[in-house]
């Protein structure tokens, strides 16, 4: 009798010795994760959202890489996104230990949401995968002469990265075309022109776009070297080219406008404003052998991949 009562007990606590076993907490949604001076002399982060406590920097990682980019990615790719999200958070403490996360600004992944995004039969795999791209890149974040880079990065270029300004100098243009093959590279969307007038009236400075200007007002002023709208004229206005691939809900501002019957019709390579690391083309480059690091130094250039605090 006792033997049984001890198997129906293992039983009912299995599930959550499990939990214990493979990710160190037993957390979950709305629940508290620590106390501040359980983490004394960590990096850590005072949950004030929807849920309460603190969490070590590495383990709330975790479920940010997972929300970030694709489980199904190369690991060393995950590794990438990783440090990636570490230099952000880093950037943010301004050189402190604690940082609240409404401050981050970053969209976070509980286990019972990576579980439904991923299936039951792939959670495990894909749980452990990135816990192990986090653990195994702890505390290394991306530098330039000495400060935490701005870690921009996007899903997937229009073949080719852009060029920062003077404060992201290491954010320079470099060849990324593995990303035409990317899931979704390639998109069209066709409006009549009272549906596309509308769209434009949402900025401040389109209130005077009308139907009858469209499409034959609409003119392409400027693009960037990776091909990248930068000015374009649409009626008596010239406009920034983010804010109209914006407003029009487009993925990227690498697009053209053009007649389309009646109408007018975009289309648009890549995905995200294509500045930094893309995914997709760290993805191949990892599965091509690349590491981590090297990925990293390919898409951030004169940067350095340190280990602990910035100078």
């Amino acid at each position: 009798m006792r033997r049984f009562l001890l198997f129906c007990l293992i039983a009912v606590l299995f599930p959550y010795i499990a939990t214990l076993a493979f990710a160190g907490t037993i957390t979950g949604q709305g629940g508290t994760w620590g106390r501040q001076e359980d983490l004394a002399g960590e990096k850590r982060i005072f949950l004030d959202r929807q849920r309460r406590g603190y969490v070590d920097v590495e383990e709330y990682l975790v479920g940010v890489v997972a929300k970030q980019m694709p489980a199904d990615y190369e690991k060393e790719a995950l590794k990438a996104q990783a440090v990636i999200a570490r230099t952000y958070v880093y950037r943010q403490m301004e050189g402190q230990d604690e940082i609240r996360e409404s401050e981050l600004n970053l969209e976070y992944l509980e286990e019972e949401q990576m579980e439904k995004l991923w299936g039951k039969p792939k959670f495990l795999e894909y749980y452990q995968k990135i816990r192990q791209a986090v653990e195994e890149t702890e505390g290394k974040t991306i530098t330039c002469s000495g400060e935490y880079v701005e870690p921009l990065f996007h899903r997937a270029s229009a073949g080719q990265t852009r060029d920062g300004d003077q404060a992201h100098p290491y954010l320079v243009s470099v060849d990324s075309r593995e990303d035409m093959e990317a899931e979704g590279y390639l998109t069209m969307n066709v409006w009549t022109p009272q549906e596309f007038a509308d769209l434009i009236r949402q900025l401040p400075e389109g209130e005077r776009v009308t139907a009858d200007q469209i499409p034959e007002t609409i003119q392409l002023i400027a693009r960037d070297k990776a091909g990248y709208v930068t000015e374009i004229q649409i009626g008596t206005h010239i406009f920034d080219g983010e804010s109209i691939g914006k407003v029009l809900g487009l993925p990227s501002a690498a697009y053209s406008l053009e007649s389309y019957g009646t109408g007018v019709r975009a289309v648009c390579r890549g995905h995200g404003h294509g500045y930094g690391m893309s995914q997709y083309g760290a993805h191949i480059k990892a599965r091509e052998g690349m590491k981590a690091e090297d990925i990293l130094g390919y898409y951030y250039h004169d940067s350095v991949i340190q280990s602990g605090e910035s100078s």
